[in-house]
């Protein structure tokens, strides 16, 4: 007994015959092995999640150009909406449909009684704008453009309906938004 196990006794020598004598290379092998996966692994799940991240910031600016964008079409609409509800642009629309301002209105009271006398809703005389001279032709006089204008029009009787001797006119369609100019600069 000249090892090193014949030296100890009892339950040390008994502890001693199961650890080998010299270490072993087998058993650091798939300890090595499985550090090495889990560290490529970790690193391609870093990579996969750093693309998928970039790719989101990516759409994330394009998403704020584009609400960008619209918010400003969204103005420029609302702009013209604003234009086209102020009173003299309405004004000035309804009489180029033909329309004309009422008159005195004539009230429905809870009672049943009519309250106000109504009156008829008649045209007054429209300025006509000056156009400018052309030379060799003569100019057309005040009331050369509105002759065409009034012929188009029906008188209307208190009671609501059109005269039968006058032709009813066609509804006049709003214009399409081909015919309007574009609205923002630019577009």
């Amino acid at each position: 007994m000249s090892g090193p196990a014949a030296q100890l006794k009892g339950r040390a020598a008994r502890l001693a015959r199961l650890m080998p004598s010299r270490p072993s290379k087998a058993a650091r092998t798939p300890f090595v092995l499985l550090v090495v996966v889990l560290l490529g692994g970790g690193l391609i799940m870093l990579l996969v999640l750093n693309s998928a991240l970039n790719e989101g910031s990516f759409r994330l600016s394009e998403l704020k150009k584009r609400t960008t964008e619209l918010t400003d079409e969204q103005q420029a609409l609302q702009r013209d909406v604003d234009s086209y509800s102020k009173p003299d642009a309405l004004e000035r629309r309804a009489r180029e449909l033909g329309m004309v301002p009422g008159g005195s209105p004539a009230f429905l009271g809870p009672d049943g009684k009519v309250r106000g006398v109504p009156s008829e809703a008649t045209a007054e005389p429209t300025p006509t704008p000056a156009r400018p001279r052309s030379t060799g032709t003569p100019a057309a006089g005040p009331g050369a453009g509105t002759a065409s204008r009034t012929a188009a029009r029906t008188p209307a009787t208190p009671s609501g309906t059109t005269s039968p001797t006058a032709p009813a006119a066609p509804p006049a369609t709003p214009p399409t938004p081909a015919d309007q100019p574009p609205t923002s600069p630019g577009r």
